[in-house]
């Protein structure tokens, strides 16, 4: 198969493509085209109109803005790069008769910014906060609205295979907070924590939240090129979710290292990270919700699409791996 992976030299990308360039042709859409190992060709954003790209069977979007948890990026940057790009691209992938499959990297933001429930589902009606979540959401209506006009009234978005494209299959992936090998985001905050034997100051509060082993998400994306499934929006999370207590404990078990966490009252914590909002210091009010917040999703709908009962990595695993990434990346600097 011929899969053409959009931002294929981020985080995702990369994976992506060490999990499937054995197995299938991939070639990339970057904003920049350098070569990349396991990559065919790379091509610019510019290429998708001057008519050089090759027939593709399958597009993975990835290419997008990500959340800017110190509030500096300007609401439009995500609007043009989250929305107007995932339109460019889907506009050419139903133009091209070749390609039959879009996979669309979307966000469980783009669904709930937070989860009022116990759990998070496809079923929700989607209340994005902020211009991340609701850039997001508008691609996928964008999506949507092409593909599947007749569903694009349902305010659940229960769309499924499209009557004006039936050739097409379409599936709008959510998933929760990615990790593993070359992850930059959250957990490199922890782990900066825990290598420098700091405590934990946030041990009083008692979240649980689902996170995505980028190994399970690999293993999603390559059943859905490779079986039929119904088009449709599936959220993306490990079987088990954790607390950041517990976070905090797996990583020092995969460190040697005890864990410390400190049971600080919660008020006085919110306090000191609107202090570091203001300073611009990595605890800031939006990284103290995502890291002590509720946010448990269902990933039941993708595991039946799938015909699977468990996701192959455990979310413990997973965090393992990228621990022991974090640890090989500072042996080599």
């Amino acid at each position: 198969m011929k899969i053409l992976i959009t931002g294929v030299h981020g985080f995702v990308g990369s994976n992506l493509v060490r999990s499937l360039a054995g197995e299938h042709r991939i070639y990339g859409l970057d904003i920049v085209a350098p070569e990349k190992e396991g990559v065919v060709n790379t091509f610019s954003w510019d290429d998708l109109d001057n008519g050089v790209m090759p027939p593709i069977d399958a597009i993975i979007h990835l290419a997008g803005k990500t959340h800017d948890t110190r509030n500096k990026s300007a609401a439009d940057i995500y609007f043009k790069v989250n929305t107007g790009l995932t339109q460019r691209i889907f506009d050419w992938y139903l133009q091209n008769p070749s390609a039959k499959k879009f996979i669309f990297f979307s966000t469980v933001k783009s669904a709930a910014d937070y989860v009022s429930g116990d759990i998070l589902t496809e079923e929700c009606v989607p209340t994005p906060v902020g211009p991340y979540g609701e850039s997001k959401i508008k691609a996928e209506n964008y999506i949507i609205s092409c593909y599947a006009p007749e569903a694009f009234e349902n305010p659940f978005h229960a769309f499924g295979n499209s009557v004006l494209f039936p050739e097409k299959q379409v599936y709008i992936m959510r998933p929760c907070m990615i990790h593993g090998p070359g992850n930059k985001g959250n957990l490199n905050l922890l782990y900066e924590v825990v290598s420098k034997g700091l405590p934990w100051p946030l041990g009083a509060f008692k979240n649980r939240r689902s996170l995505t082993s980028v190994s399970n998400l690999c293993m999603v994306i390559e059943g859905l090129l490779t079986r039929q499934v119904e088009s449709g929006i599936y959220n993306m999370a490990d079987d088990e979710a954790l607390s950041t207590n517990e976070l905090i404990e797996v990583i020092c078990e995969a460190m040697g290292k005890k864990a410390h966490i400190w049971h600080i009252q919660r008020g006085l914590m919110n306090g000191c990270a609107k202090i570091g909002g203001w300073l611009h210091l990595p605890l800031n009010p939006l990284r103290m919700q995502k890291l002590t917040e509720n946010y448990v999703v269902s990933n039941s709908k993708i595991k039946k699409a799938l015909g699977i009962e468990r996701m192959p990595v455990s979310a413990k695993d997973g965090l393992f791996a990228t621990i022991e990434s974090f640890k090989s990346q500072e042996r080599k600097s």
